[in-house]
Order: C-alpha cells, then sequence, then structure tokens
C-alpha cells in the first residue's frame, strides 16, 4: 500500500531537531573565523631586518645586490665573544645571527623597544662593515 504524503505546510516545525534533512544541522561551521596575524618572536625579528635592509638598500647603492640572511647562532665564538652577524663578501652575503642579538641584551634592556633597537643596530653595524664604512654614515645624505 503505498503511503500517503502528510500534509505539512500547516504543521509546526519539529523542536529538538537535532539534524537537517542531510544530517548536518546545528552544527558547527567548517571553517573557522581567520586567525590573528602572527606575532612572535621570530616573525618581529625578521620584519625588523627586512625593514631596516630596505632602508639601507635604498640608501646605499654597495648593498643592493648583497642577501641578507638570518641564521640562529654561530658555529664558534671569536675573540670578542659571540658574533651578532657573519661577513661573507666572495658570496656577497651577511649572516645576522638571531639568538645572540636578541639574548645577549644588557640586563634591564630585554623589552621589544631594545629588542628592537638591537636588531637594527646590529643590521646597520654588519652592512656598514660589509662596505667598510662607519654605521653613522648611512643616511640619504651621506656619501
Amino acid at each position: 500500500m503505498p503511503r500517503r504524503r502528510s500534509d505539512r505546510t500547516n504543521a509546526a516545525p519539529r523542536r529538538g531537531a537535532r539534524h537537517g534533512r542531510h544530517g548536518r544541522l546545528g552544527r558547527s561551521e567548517v571553517v573557522r573565523p581567520p586567525l590573528p596575524p602572527l606575532e612572535g618572536r621570530v616573525d618581529r625579528f625578521d620584519v625588523t631586518i627586512g625593514t631596516a635592509v630596505e632602508f639601507l638598500r635604498g640608501t646605499w647603492p654597495e648593498l643592493q645586490e648583497v642577501r641578507f640572511e638570518i641564521g640562529a647562532l654561530p658555529l664558534t665564538a671569536d675573540t670578542t665573544g659571540i658574533p651578532r652577524w657573519h661577513l661573507d663578501r666572495e658570496g656577497r652575503r651577511i649572516v645576522l645571527f638571531r639568538i645572540p642579538i636578541e639574548r645577549l641584551l644588557p640586563p634591564g634592556h630585554d623589552d621589544a623597544m631594545h629588542r628592537r633597537i638591537a636588531i637594527e643596530s646590529a643590521v646597520f653595524r654588519a652592512a656598514a662593515e660589509y662596505v667598510g664604512k662607519d654605521p653613522w654614515e648611512f643616511g640619504p645624505d651621506q656619501g
């Protein structure tokens, strides 16, 4: 015997229905809201290096073809302590070491502002040593 369809147009909606027709009603969305931007120490280090390098390349043509790289730690210490950067003039690159730059700050200077100053200072000093100039000579009207 064939089933008769009931007329549901006047019927009240079912309450407590957990699943819809395809079993998906009431579930959370598959796509979550966008994640906040990454704001870790490494990310801030990379952005600070990139900003300083962009400024230096725009100011000094000698640095246009120099590759700036980020390393974690130097392989060895030198006579003055733990180096903050390594210059490779033959390979046209400067390697900046993140951990010594960020972690070897003077006591009482371990905050975001002093870390940024230390990072920018290391970039400027390494670039100045690479081109054989004083770090204070980097500027648009210096030459």
